[in-house]
């Protein structure tokens, strides 16, 4: 847990930077009960498919990526947000470079 990113305004598209062919993550918030963990994807970068036990809430606020939930193809752009339930496959792509916030929340 970083206590010094409680109780202060931040810029979340200004708290990770894009670097070329890589993705960059910072945690925000790192619990037992779950994480917030921020994202810059170059383009064509990716997570390939995986799972995990928690559910989580993909929000995008910069470029555009391809999400596949279960089998199932979601394009989003900036602005837009997903939920991925947990346990179930998921993988994502860059199709120009992206920002996101992931929230991950355990579940029962």
């Amino acid at each position: 847990m970083n206590e010094k990113n409680y109780s202060r305004v931040i810029s979340l598209a200004g708290e990770v930077e894009y670097q070329t062919g890589a993705v960059v993550s910072k945690t925000l918030v790192g619990k037992k009960g779950g994480t917030v963990t921020l994202f810059a994807f170059d383009k064509g970068q990716g997570l390939s498919e995986h799972t995990a036990p928690y559910d989580a809430l993909v929000f995008i606020f910069d470029g555009e990526a391809d999400i596949t939930i279960s089998g199932t193809d979601f394009h989003l752009k900036s602005g837009e947000s997903i939920i991925m339930p947990a346990n179930e496959p998921h993988a994502l792509q860059a199709v120009s470079p992206f920002k996101m916030m992931l929230v991950m929340i355990k579940s029962d």
